[in-house]
């Protein structure tokens, strides 16, 4: 009897052999057929997949987004139902952490996400895609910032929009140093920096 293949899961596992290869070897090693090995399959069983390269970096960027926009939502669900201010304050910053390299899986993440980032600069057909990221990551900062305004964690006079920009910049930046020189910025350096940012967002308190 043929083994019957899911194609949802065969696709997830072509993704996570993506991630793999451009974290070894960068996007230019991500060829069909290094990722085909690196999955253990056939070239032409990618191909029956993803009908070329650009339509297999797009749903690799697709299926990142979709595990990162998971555990962002499991913390909002936990947010929303949190009533004490030090609970709100601990998820909130959770939250904000998905966005930073503070363990294993994020900072291999981190570096594959710069790289199809800095590939979607010259491919045109990456650049949506990149954009819906960005936008969706400043949504949800601009989301958790107002409602600590209005549980009265932050300032009255603070500019949330503003602010979700320059925190947005602020975690990319750290984003950034921390994948080029993890020894310079890790995990606890990153949490102290953003703990003292948020710090500045509520006068000190």
């Amino acid at each position: 009897m043929p083994k019957i293949v899911d194609a949802a899961e065969r696709r997830r596992a072509v993704a996570d052999a993506v991630f793999s290869v451009i974290g070894r070897r960068g996007l230019e090693g991500a060829s069909l057929r290094n990722v085909a090995d690196e999955a253990g399959l056939a070239v032409g069983s990618v191909r029956h997949y993803f009908s070329d390269h650009s339509e297999l970096l797009i749903f690799a960027m697709k299926e990142m987004s979709r595990r990162f926009e998971e555990r962002v939502r499991s913390h909002v669900t936990r947010l929303s139902s949190t009533q004490g201010e030090a609970e709100r304050r601990a998820v909130a910053e959770a939250l904000l952490g998905e966005f930073l390299p503070l363990d294993a899986t994020r900072r291999e993440e981190a570096a594959v996400w710069q790289a199809f980032v800095t590939a979607a600069r010259v491919r045109p057909e990456l650049q949506p895609r990149a954009r819906e990221v960005l936008e969706g990551m400043r949504d949800v900062v601009a989301r958790v910032l107002g409602s600590a305004q209005r549980a009265g964690g932050l300032r009255d006079d603070l500019d949330v929009g503003l602010e979700s920009v320059r925190l947005c910049a602020l975690l990319d930046g750290l984003t950034l140093q921390a994948v080029q020189a993890p020894d310079l910025l890790p995990p606890d350096v990153l949490t102290d920096v953003l703990r003292s940012h948020l710090r500045t967002l509520s006068g000190g308190a």
